[in-house]
């Protein structure tokens, strides 16, 4: 499989030793280029850790992925493992002096409610067979 993406940050790297010598692991995480954007943790494994330290937070990336799940009592793991990643273009430039912009919105804006369209209370009147406080 195939994901595309800007580099947002580097994870924290871990270090071990297992039966077959020792290993590290550090995440990658990307933000995909769609419509609508989504966060990705990739694995990557010994050979990609010094790969992955050339990136530059907002460069644009290729990676080529495996996901692979397992189960660990009674819970599922899953992992988005990079076998290659490919530059798509270089590091994004960060302006030294930023335009002034209005603050962003969220991403997952709820419109205003309008008022009904009728009125759920009947009018107040001199009904003296209503005991109900309110």
């Amino acid at each position: 499989m195939e994901i595309t993406g800007k580099v947002v940050r580097l994870g924290n790297l871990t270090e071990g030793t297992s039966a077959r010598g020792p290993w590290r692991k550090q995440d990658l995480i990307i933000e995909t280029e769609e419509q609508y954007p989504r966060t990705v943790c990739l694995t990557c494994w010994t050979n990609q850790i010094d790969e992955i330290q050339k990136f530059a937070p907002g460069q644009s990336i290729k990676a080529q992925i495996e996901i692979s799940s397992r189960e660990f009592n009674g819970k599922w793991y899953t992992d988005v493992r990079v076998w290659r990643f490919d530059p798509v273009g270089t590091p994004a430039q960060v302006p030294t002096q930023a335009p002034a912009q209005p603050a962003p919105q969220p991403m997952h804006q709820t419109p205003p409610m309008a008022a009904p369209a009728t009125d759920f209370y009947p009018p107040a009147g001199d009904d003296s067979t209503d005991d109900l406080p309110f």
